[in-house]
């Protein structure tokens, strides 16, 4: 394994940088994102406000060789899905919207479920929970915690609510590249895995099903789906290991921190 970059002052303060100015990506797009537009409008506004009144640079776009600023992972698709300009979103959709923004050299990473129109009570309740299994790993962060306290406190609220947590894709290290080392993986048995140190900055963005676990990828080699075509949700969040715990560096205004069952 490579690795792990841990990051100073200055450059904690870039990544805080990247991350603010990825939340008011979210902020901008909140007011835009409705029923009728297609996946691709939402993928060139992103790109318009990140490129032309951030002064910022999409990092997504051009990563192994991915075209688009964005994905939007629309229903049953777990991540990666691509814009386009034939999907359009409708009333009952739900859809992840996963952005990432380099400033100064240093990445943020963040994605965020949009509801549209009238969503069905058991989709509402995926992406709810969803949301809170997130929250859950992310309070498990302090130094001198490990990854497998991470992925279990996530796991564990997953199971708990009859949902399933994909395994083929995890969290993962970011500061200067968008993937580093550590891989962190949403399961996990506690006390085990990497142990966390102050400095350490990496994502968590739990995908969860409504039904298996079991996923594969389209034929265009970037969509990942549910092999039973059931909803899936994703939240994400960039996260720095603090000497008091942790610090959200995407944290949204509309965001506080959550009341936990």
């Amino acid at each position: 394994m490579d690795e792990v970059v841990i990051k100073g002052p200055e450059e904690l303060a870039r990544m805080r940088q990247s991350g603010r100015l990825l939340a008011t990506v979210f902020a901008y797009l909140d007011t835009r994102i409705e029923a009728g537009m297609s996946t691709m409008q939402i993928n060139d506004l992103a790109e318009a406000f990140i490129t032309r009144t951030l002064g910022a640079r999409p990092a997504s776009q051009g990563q192994y060789g991915f075209p688009y600023v964005l994905n939007t992972s629309l229903n049953h698709v777990v991540c990666h899905g691509v814009p386009s300009t034939q999907q359009r979103l409708k009333p009952g959709d739900i859809v992840n919207v996963d952005i990432t923004l380099e400033k100064q050299g240093y990445i943020a990473d963040s994605s965020k479920m949009y509801l549209i129109g009238n969503v069905s009570p058991a989709a509402r309740c995926l992406v709810d929970k969803t949301y809170e299994a997130m929250w859950r790993g992310i309070q498990a962060v302090r130094p001198g915690a490990t990854l497998g306290d991470v992925g279990h406190a996530i796991q564990r609220h997953a199971d708990a609510n009859g949902y399933s947590v994909v395994r083929d894709y995890c969290g993962h290290g970011i500061g200067q590249e968008m993937h580093e080392a550590p891989e962190v993986l949403h399961y996990g048995r506690p006390g085990q895995g990497l142990v966390l140190q102050e400095g350490m900055t990496f994502t968590i963005e739990p995908m969860i099903n409504q039904g298996k676990a079991k996923v594969k990828t389209k034929r265009d080699g970037w969509t990942v789906v549910t092999s039973d075509k059931r909803l899936s949700a994703q939240w994400e969040h960039t996260i720095a290991v603090t000497a008091e715990g942790y610090e959200v560096l995407t944290l949204r205004d509309d965001e506080c921190l959550p009341r936990l069952p």
